[in-house]
């Protein structure tokens, strides 16, 4: 048993639109970050208190009625609140301290931050090929996909370069895949510069392949350029994702979902029952919502289900989970860092009921208005029993803009969240779709745009859905891949690593 570990972003089929919320878990949680902790035996998580009313909640199955809570939400707070200004005031003290008596700044402002120690280094130094932080951090990340096209760039000098077509090669093509955290590689492509994002074609870079096997592409023999000699770039595609191969029904009777329509869709069970949805990635990777997860450290409790539309698991394959990792700032700050992942004991086999949805790129943005689709076995109305069957529904990506204003969420959304659904409510995810996905199909491609949150209530009026943000979580995501391929290829650390290259 591996515990938790924590570390540091009109082709739809058509469909009948429910009229009520349409994602099904299975109770409240609150959203605040101070809560009461207590003992708790395996089988049984962690319960926060009731939320009072117009306070957000996570869509998460509770394990206990509000009435069996015998505090208040009100007075908890209250309480967290005077242990939290005591600790903040001992803590400046001895930072205060602690940073005259050693002369040194207090934050790494302008410099690269080496994960969970207090170690700085130059940004210049970070992806030169040479492990500068004690963990390796520096030489994670380095590879990227950007913009709509998944055009290649690597990180060299402090700066993100784009990829020349020219010398690149299949081997460079598998090693990029690598950094990206798969174990897979399908195809690169080559597309012209003109036909990118302006951001993109400003400073590119010619990649040579200077030993054989596997490489780190910042490793590698490279020339900064100011053009390119094909006057083409590189793109890549590591994993077939984002498709539905046997999904062709294209009307669905009500809101109840078709086998096949979301083959990305997974239910997470803890202790043999549905807590949380989830997105299968890779075959081996499940992104969910940290607060999923968090406090519930027994992965030998939890399995994954896929292939499902029905509960209990009619005919679905139950797999074995090996590591969980949720991000380390969730539940230090509001909902921010909503982000987790699941680890399987054992690969995924694709077959079309069974498939990944694609991660979007850096920098891909999402348009206010554009149709999106949500899905899962939450209660059908707010507090409700969890759904039998797959629900789904359609939702309009709202801006952040939209969702700060006066009457709907008063500036509690920040950059980690993305807001969808109807202002005048009716539609909307539910408790027990926590962790699902937001997808929204682009150019016949389907990505993950959210993971299902946290809201106030279901299907509310002015109280439109959370999601954490995808393209924000990027980073986190790519180095948590990144970092478990490395041991997989070598069994050794990235330090290492990078060290024996």
């Amino acid at each position: 048993m591996i515990d938790i570990v924590s570390l540091t972003e009109e082709d739809l089929p058509t469909v009948e639109t429910p009229t009520t919320a349409n994602v099904s878990p299975l109770g409240s949680y609150i959203a605040s970050p101070q809560q009461e902790e207590r003992p708790v035996s395996p089988e049984e998580p962690e319960v926060p208190a009731a939320p009072s009313p117009g306070m957000p909640i996570t869509k998460v199955q509770p394990f206990m009625s509000e009435d069996d809570l015998e505090v208040s939400w009100k007075s908890k707070l209250l309480s967290h609140h005077i242990e939290l200004l005591f600790t903040s005031v001992v803590l400046l003290v001895f930072i205060l301290v602690l940073g005259i008596g050693l002369g040194v700044g207090l934050t790494c402002e302008g410099k690269f931050h080496c994960g969970s120690t207090s170690q700085c280094i130059n940004v210049f130094d970070q992806c030169d090929g040479k492990v500068d932080c004690e963990h390796g951090e520096d030489e994670l990340g380095c590879v990227r996909l950007s913009g709509k096209s998944s055009v290649l760039q690597v990180q060299t000098a402090g700066i993100w370069r784009t990829v020349c077509s020219e010398d690149w090669n299949n081997m460079l093509g598998i090693s990029a895949c690598r950094q990206l955290g798969y174990s897979s590689y399908v195809e690169s492509l080559y597309i012209p510069l003109t036909s990118i994002e302006q951001e993109l074609q400003l400073n590119l870079v010619s990649i040579n392949m200077a030993q054989s096997g596997i490489v780190k592409l910042q490793n590698t023999t490279n020339l900064s350029k100011m053009y390119c000699n094909t006057r083409k770039v590189t793109t890549l595609k590591c994993v077939d994702c984002g498709s539905r191969p046997q999904y062709q029904t294209r009307i669905v009777g009500g809101n109840v979902s078709a086998a096949g329509q979301f083959p990305w869709q997974v239910s997470l069970h803890f202790s043999d029952a549905h807590r949380c949805g989830g997105s299968i990635i890779t075959p081996r990777w499940i992104l969910t919502a940290a607060h999923c997860v968090f406090n519930l450290a027994e992965t030998s409790l939890w399995t994954v289900n896929v292939g499902l539309t029905k509960q209990p698991l009619d005919g679905a394959r139950s797999l074995a989970v090996d590591q969980i990792i949720y991000h380390e700032g969730y539940g230090r700050s509001g909902m921010d860092y909503d982000i987790a992942l699941m680890k399987l004991k054992e690969p995924l086999i694709f077959n079309g009921f069974v498939q990944p949805i694609c991660l979007p790129n850096f920098g891909e943005e999402f348009e206010e208005g554009t149709m999106c689709w949500i899905s899962g076995w939450g209660a059908t109305e707010d507090g409700g029993e969890t759904s039998l069957v797959l629900h789904s529904a359609t939702v309009p990506l709202l801006s952040t803009k939209t969702c700060n204003q006066a009457g709907v969420y008063h500036g509690f959304i920040t950059s980690w969240m993305i807001c969808a659904g109807y202002l005048e409510g009716g539609i909307d995810s539910c408790q027990g779709d926590s962790g699902g996905a937001l997808a929204c199909e682009v150019s016949s491609v389907w990505k993950l745009v959210g993971a299902t949150s946290w809201g106030t209530g279901c299907a509310v009026k002015n109280k439109p859905g959370v999601y954490t943000r995808i393209t924000k979580s990027l980073t986190w995501i790519r180095q948590q891949l990144e970092r478990d391929a490395a041991r997989s290829l070598t069994g050794v650390s990235i330090k290492q690593l990078t060290q024996l290259q």
